[in-house]
């Protein structure tokens, strides 16, 4: 090419608009757009849109490309692109590139960001004496701060965030509309002159000191081993000293939750490391943006037993927040910071409410005026098979898309415990926040308010409505309320479904199902499932050998019963004689006659083939868990018993039918356990060789079903060492395992899968 026909290259004009989608909204891609424009030579503008982000440029194709690549490859921190439509337009002759005002116009698919832990620029003004912003505990820029808990609409702009009742200072403004500045249309700008505020209530709420006196103020009030609630980013936390044993015993007491483990928040990791063991995966997590509880193996002697009895993990966390920065460096120890709730109910974000519901348990309230829109519990993970697994999915995490879909509009209700919704998206599904067990008037209320925000946040009208099989659930029942067409997807289906669908797994696939409980098609309870996923539907293909469970939801509470009903089942009324055994010790002969007659003529008796309750029938034998105080308790200290490896394992042989699925045998497994146990044998080495051989009955199962595809899922799949025993065998028999990792096993992903298979099922994913 001449160096004319060259020249006449570089000046041809050219006009490009570009529809960006994705993580893109609230992350400051608007500035990085206009100074990676600018800085290019191009002109045009660039602006939100309810479905994500539109940009017109124009200028040489070579830097319009070079901005594109650069959108691709270096969008901001906390930005994602998923993908950009290009059309070509007529060039106009523009002079400069420009912020216009976002457009309203469109339905709104834009991705609607999570909130972000503080980052490092803005923690260190916070502490920074020189800067107006020293000791403000709303700091924030484009690359932190409050987001999903504040947006009220798309797009998202500060006029349409709770932060719109602030009116931003001269100072503000400035930073506000100045291209070079990182708070460049950052919308939840704000300072000490013109932002959010601080006060210390007392239990009544007078108020008893505001700004930073009423940070010191509950500080000191720490100290002193009081229960403080502290309203934060996605609702209120309840605070105490974590080395404070009376302190935490008193939390306990008044908060009803005589035993779960309570989260601990550090100032720092290296707080962390002196009190767990941290490797570089939960240390990267600990640190991250989303900044989750992190469930880590406890070594140290700072914090008091109480805050999680039992059990041998601590779930630890580092702050997310200006206020929580400032309120641990002011302290100088690390404090339990559990959901500000009642036992049962949703977290509380409003202060005037928390006045009520959290009255006789906080003695002081650290409360703020920015409104929380809509609850965040912090999230929960542990590491699994050296992978974060999420068991709770809520702030930093939701609402970012879980997975693929093509058809938007699909409502997916979810479960009863640890709800969550989802919606299909253009964007994706969209997989709502933990919204906790649907066991009480609040937490059903709270749970409605959520599924109506999921639905007006993205202006849907659901054509189509998916809910549980369970036909008395509180989401089931949800579902009449929209008056659209209704579809009922199994549990387990379910819970198979959420992980092809994260994973992006296609069928045949062998699904391997474990929880407590779900309801089945034969009206039995299920829980111990496998089930083959093909083209044409699926099939129930193996179980464990179900047993009764006297007293029903009873159990649940009381694994003992839940080893009554194995024994009954393996043994008949001779295993009422067994009085060595710790669960037949701890009922009187009288609760004992009771129980015979139960299990004799199935009254009040349901046939189950749950996972869940074997777990806890082998926990109660080995004399570990008689009465629960929480879901799951039983089968964490089972699991927590095991030490290290053994040459052996329980046995859990298949046993084909005539007709219909096979059948995974636990009667020769209890029968050996039996013989350990009057052996005199620990809990450790029986907890090994039950996890061991579940596992192996697990491969052995898939095996002779053919599929080498296996897809692991369920509550009972939380439990790290049945996952990485079981994945290890699937392994060793050339299978390929898949377990979940960005969505909960446990029935927080249960929306998912059925939004994924109801969308799968009409041919929309």
């Amino acid at each position: 090419m001449s160096d004319a026909a060259l020249r006449l290259e570089e000046t041809r004009r050219e006009r490009v608009r570009l529809d960006v989608r994705g993580a893109v909204q609230g992350v400051g891609f608007r500035p990085f757009v206009y100074r990676q424009a600018v800085a290019l030579g191009l002109t045009g503008w660039v602006t939100n849109t309810p479905g994500g982000v539109t940009v017109e440029v124009e200028g040489a194709a070579d830097s319009i490309a070079a901005l594109v690549r650069e959108m691709r490859q270096a969008p901001p921190p906390n930005a994602t692109v998923t993908s950009i439509a290009t059309l070509a337009m007529v060039p106009s002759d523009s002079t400069r590139f420009e912020i216009r005002p976002s457009t309203l116009n469109g339905l709104p698919t834009a991705t609607v960001l999570p909130d972000i832990a503080t980052c490092d620029e803005c923690l260190a003004e916070t502490f920074d004496q020189t800067n107006r912003r020293y000791h403000y505990p709303f700091t924030n820029c484009t690359h932190c701060g409050p987001r999903y808990s504040i947006i009220e609409n798309l797009p998202y702009d500060r006029a349409r965030t709770t932060m719109r009742r602030f009116a931003m200072c001269p100072a503000c403004r400035a930073e506000y509309e100045n291209p070079a500045d990182r708070r460049f249309h950052a919308e939840p700008n704000a300072c000490p002159a013109c932002g959010p505020q601080l006060a210390l209530w007392g239990a009544a709420g007078a108020i008893l000191t505001e700004r930073d006196d009423a940070l010191l103020a509950a500080a000191d009030a720490l100290r002193r081993g009081k229960i403080v609630a502290v309203k934060g980013i996605g609702g209120f936390h309840l605070m105490v000293d974590a080395g404070d044993d009376a302190a935490v015993g008193r939390l306990r007491d008044r908060k009803h939750r005589p035993e779960k483990p309570f989260a601990v928040l550090f100032a720092a990791l290296a707080d962390v490391a002196t009190e767990a063991h941290v490797d570089g995966v939960e240390a990267a997590l600990l640190t991250s943006r989303e900044r989750p509880i992190v469930l880590l193996r406890r070594h140290g002697h700072a914090l008091v037993g109480s805050v999680a009895p039992g059990v041998p993990l601590i779930g630890a966390m580092l702050p997310y927040t200006p206020l929580h920065h400032l309120l641990l460096a002011e302290l100088g120890f690390p404090v339990v910071a559990t959901s500000g709730n009642r036992s049962d109910e949703p977290i509380v974000t409003d202060e005037q409410k928390a006045l009520g519901r959290l009255a006789g348990i906080a003695d002081l309230f650290l409360v703020h005026d920015r409104l929380i829109l809509r609850p965040l519990d912090d999230s929960v993970v542990r590491i699994v098979a050296g992978r974060p697994m999420l068991l709770r999915r809520a702030r930093g995490f939701a609402p970012a898309s879980a997975a693929d879909a093509s058809e938007p509009g699909i409502l997916a209700l979810g479960g009863h415990l640890k709800a969550t919704v989802a919606l299909t998206t253009r964007a994706g599904i969209v997989l709502s926040q933990h919204l906790g067990d649907l066991d009480t008037p609040e937490a059903r209320d709270a749970y409605d308010a959520a599924v109506g925000d999921l639905v007006r946040l993205h202006a849907t009208k659901p054509p189509l409505v998916v809910h549980d099989l369970h036909p008395d659930y509180h989401s089931t029942r949800a579902a009449a309320a929209f008056h659209a067409p209704v579809v009922a997807v199994q549990h387990h289906v379910a819970h198979i479904a959420a992980v092809m669908a994260e994973h992006r797994l296609t069928p045949p696939v062998l699904g391997v199902a474990w929880d407590g409980t779900g309801y089945g098609p034969d009206g039995t309870i299920w829980g111990g499932e496998f089930i083959r996923i093909t083209n044409a539907g699926w099939q129930r293909v193996a179980h464990l050998r179900p047993f009764g469970l006297p007293g029903g939801d009873a159990a649940v509470r009381e694994p003992r019963r839940s080893a009554m009903g194995l024994l009954y089942a393996a043994f008949g009324r001779e295993a009422l004689l067994m009085t060595d055994l710790a669960p037949l010790t701890s009922f009187t002969p009288s609760e004992r006659d009771t129980l015979a007659v139960m299990l004799e003529r199935g009254v009040n008796t349901p046939v189950t083939s749950s996972a869940g309750r074997l777990f806890d029938a082998f926990a109660a034998l080995l004399g570990l868990r008689q009465h629960a105080s929480y879901e799951g308790q039983a089968a964490a200290e089972l699991e927590s018993v095991a030490g290290g490896g053994t040459d052996t394992l329980y046995d859990f042989p298949i046993r084909s039918t005539a007709e219909g699925p096979m059948i995974v045998d636990w009667q020769p497994a209890l029968e050996t356990l039996l013989a350990d146990l009057r052996a005199g044998t620990l809990p450790g080495p029986p907890s090994v060789a039950f996890h061991a051989g579940l596992a192996t009955a697990i491969a052995d199962v898939a095996g002779r079903v053919g599929e080498t595809t296996v897809v692991l899922g369920g509550g009972c799949f939380q439990n790290a060492r049945l996952t990485e025993m079981t994945a290890a065998a699937l392994s060793t028999a050339g299978m390929r395992p898949f377990w979940p990792e960005r969505v909960p096993p446990n029935d927080g992903g249960l929306a998912l899968g059925q939004a994924w298979w109801t969308a799968r099922t009409m041919g929309d994913v």
